[in-house]
């Protein structure tokens, strides 16, 4: 892949919701931004050194809240970035964002540092919901820090969460239908899973959390499907909908088994040195990778090649969740060996896999049941 992507994790949340597993922390002194930014500056020279000859096609701040960065600290990193690595002239720069109204003042300081796309978790407008999901906000802020960003970046993602505890098919029919009457090409609309260790996952085990059964989830799906393409919104990936030329590049990079460097704590790369494939993780918890960063250079607490097998499995799990699937001979390259015919054969009888020449894509059935499709082609 010519594509190279840069991940960059801020950990930092003001609160932690209850369905959340990602690596964010809460932190109720002050948080010393610029040790922090500095410290991702200094990570990021070290995989400088480590990815010779690659220009940054795209830039994704993830978290916790990156919105809480100050616009200070995204443009440091975003000029680290641009000294260390030639930058695509259109490389696409996005930053997650809460919709708080406070937040949402920032958005002008992070369009000057030169993010050109924002995801904002409107996650609900169900007032109640979003107390339930733990946000801070109301829709109503929601939708006013949407607009207000929509009005500022070129390009913005409209992200909510389905499936939701007492959640019916005519209540999210109606929450998505104004839902789409804001979106400006595209949406993340991912059903809500129950992670472990959080507090969801303790509540659901104590019978206190249910969440909609197997039969409804799958009917609120199908109706996010038909919806977002009635609207010109079709899926390029299970949660994922744009118009043509509004996908997210970035997310795509991954899907496609891309190459990707991520900075910060509890970050996640994959580099390409050779003709291996090296997976790197960081350590996780702030403070300590900062202190880490500051004794060697970088946080990376866990480095290993990806066996050509793992890679193989990786590209199924991560390309068949896009509607564009993946390339067969490129999978057997991977692997050393091809995907058995007589097992494409069995899954397109069933309807859950299709084949175009090398290109094998999952159905929409099929991507119902993905991981499924997936154990049946990687065993």
């Amino acid at each position: 892949m010519s594509a190279f992507g840069v991940y960059v994790h801020w950990p930092f949340c003001k609160a932690k919701c209850p369905y959340c597993d990602f690596n964010s922390h809460v932190r109720h002194e002050e948080v010393d931004t610029n040790s922090f930014a500095a410290a991702l500056a200094t990570e990021l020279r070290m995989m400088r050194q480590r990815t010779p000859g690659r220009t940054v096609s795209s830039i994704f701040f993830g978290g916790g809240t990156p919105s809480l960065m100050p616009p200070a600290a995204v443009a440091h990193v975003l000029d680290t970035i641009a000294a260390l690595w030639p930058v695509a002239p259109d490389a696409e720069i996005t930053l997650e964002a809460n919709p708080t109204s406070v937040e949402a003042e920032n958005f002008r300081g992070y369009r000057t540092a030169g993010v050109n796309r924002v995801s904002v978790g409107v996650q609900s407008l169900d007032e109640t919901d979003l107390k339930a999901l733990g946000r801070q906000h109301t829709p109503e802020e929601a939708l006013a820090a949407f607009r207000l960003a929509a009005k500022i970046f070129p390009r913005v993602s409209f992200d909510m969460i389905y499936a939701r505890p007492g959640q019916s098919l005519p209540a999210w029919r109606a929450e998505l239908a104004r839902a789409l009457t804001e979106q400006q090409g595209h949406m993340s609309l991912y059903q809500l899973t129950i992670e472990p260790e959080t507090r969801f996952a303790d509540l659901h085990a104590a019978g206190k959390l249910t969440i909609p059964e197997d039969d409804l989830a799958a009917d609120l799906y199908d109706l996010t499907q038909e919806m977002t393409a009635a609207a010109g919104l079709p899926s390029y990936e299970i949660s994922n909908h744009a118009k043509a030329g509004d996908e997210s590049r970035h997310n795509l990079l991954y899907w496609r088994y891309g190459e990707y460097a991520g900075v910060g704590p509890g970050a996640h790369s994959r580099l390409a040195e050779g003709s291996n494939r090296i997976a790197l993780i960081a350590e996780k918890h702030p403070e300590t990778w900062r202190a880490l960063v500051t004794a060697q250079g970088h946080g990376i607490v866990s480095e290993e090649i990806v066996a050509a097998e793992a890679q193989a499995r990786e590209m199924l799990l991560m390309g068949l969740r896009i509607t564009e699937g993946i390339d067969l001979a490129a999978h057997a390259r991977l692997s050393n060996r091809p995907i058995a015919p007589e097992k494409i054969a069995a899954l397109s009888e069933l309807g859950l896999v299709t084949q175009e020449k090398t290109r094998l894509r999952a159905t929409e059935a099929g991507r119902r049941i993905l991981n499924a499709v997936i154990a049946e082609l990687a065993d």
